[in-house]
């Protein structure tokens, strides 16, 4: 196998990007093969734009049709878990947009139906991993150069939205159609960093502000309390109403403070660790000395091309997966960690009480507001 033969289950936003991506021979180990979506409009678009790709109405007509080896599955959240569950019993390699699902549950039986299959390689669109600033801040931290984290605090508020966008499809910023707002569309990226950087919480106390900001129903207003296993703390701030808003991360250590902001990153170390210097100083005020040094990366940042370049080389000669799609459900737990103690209005531990956390979801599901379908495209770029 030279290429690999790549189905495209959803042709919306995402999906649109990803064959632009690969038609403009970013991708040069993939061709698309098929494609798939519900829309008419957006068959006619693959048609047109997709010369020779077999067309299907549905993810399951795709999946059984024998035109791929593998498929990107790039459609409402809930679907996500069944088409990837369908493709591997169908022996196909499958690649997931974010986020691996609504719940935790659903994505345990993704995960099992993953690991039936060791043969196959199961990717998830975990793009900002490429991201040259945060492979830098995971091989510091990996390294020890901050000591022991202390504190994260993580402030994600450029994730601007109008109420066109909520408008613009009838399953977007419900309950029963998206499952969740900010948290589940917009911040999945954030929060599979923040837990591949500084591992899962065991407790989470949160505040979701549900149509804030939005005539929607799901939250567009996030505020959240985090504490770790070592005892460091944590906070993550999200909305998709601020504007112009901000994307800052710090993670601060015994050993010195990481900045992220504007694309670059600042660390300031300590000359001495400050456990260390706490106990040993001989005087009450003053800190320990500490250095300001701009962080040089390598500057790449590839993005969506390079998980799926990453995937194609797993499926042909094994190489190295920018992100398992097993680790999808760590973000997810966080995410609906968020909601169960904003619904329960306490703090929750992790891992959370799954079976409640669905039950809940359920209920909101079938208060759900319903919505007409609108055909609107938006493009992606320029979005992370």
């Amino acid at each position: 196998m030279e290429k690999i033969r790549l189905g495209i289950i959803g042709v919306g936003n995402m999906g649109t990007g990803h064959c632009q991506n690969i038609l403009e021979g970013l991708c040069p180990e993939i061709e698309i093969t098929a494609a798939a979506d519900r829309r008419a409009s957006r068959r006619e678009w693959a048609a047109e734009h997709l010369p020779g790709a077999a067309l299907f109405t549905e993810g399951e007509e795709l999946i059984a049709s024998g035109t791929c080896d593998a498929v990107l599955i790039a459609v409402p959240h809930y679907q996500h878990p069944p088409l990837a569950i369908s493709a591997f019993r169908h022996g196909l390699h499958v690649m997931v947009e974010k986020p691996a699902g609504v719940y935790t549950l659903q994505a345990r039986e993704m995960n099992a139906a993953a690991d039936e299959h060791p043969e196959l390689t199961f990717g998830m669109m975990f793009n900002q991993r490429t991201n040259c600033v945060y492979r830098q801040v995971k091989e510091m931290i990996d390294a020890g150069e901050l000591g022991q984290m202390k504190r994260v605090s993580w402030l994600i508020t450029d994730w601007y939205r109008t109420q066109y966008y909520y408008d613009s499809g009838a399953w977007r910023a419900t309950w029963a159609g998206e499952g969740g707002g900010v948290l589940l569309n917009q911040c999945p990226h954030q929060l599979d960093l923040l837990q591949w950087l500084c591992g899962l919480p065991v407790r989470v106390q949160a505040h979701c502000h549900e149509g804030k900001w939005h005539d929607i129903e799901v939250e567009d207003d996030v505020t959240a309390y985090l504490e770790f296993a070592n005892g460091a703390t944590g906070v993550f701030v999200t909305t998709t109403a601020d504007a112009p808003g901000t994307n800052r991360l710090e993670i601060t250590g015994t050993r010195g403070k990481l900045v992220c902001e504007y694309d670059k990153l600042t660390f300031i170390r300590n000359t001495v660790d400050e456990r260390e210097w706490c106990v040993t100083c001989q005087e009450g005020f003053r800190k320990p000395d500490s250095e300001e040094i701009p962080v040089e990366t390598d500057g790449q940042n590839p993005q969506h091309p390079a998980v799926l370049n990453a995937f194609a080389a797993h499926i042909l000669r094994g190489e190295p997966l920018v992100a398992d799609g097993r680790e999808g459900i760590r973000g997810l737990m966080l995410s609906n960690a968020m909601h169960l103690s904003s619904w329960l209005n306490r703090t929750v531990e992790l891992p959370i009480d799954e079976a409640e956390f669905l039950r809940l979801l359920q209920e909101r599901c079938r208060t759900s507001r319903h919505k007409d379908e609108r055909d609107v495209t938006m493009s992606t770029e320029g979005t992370y």
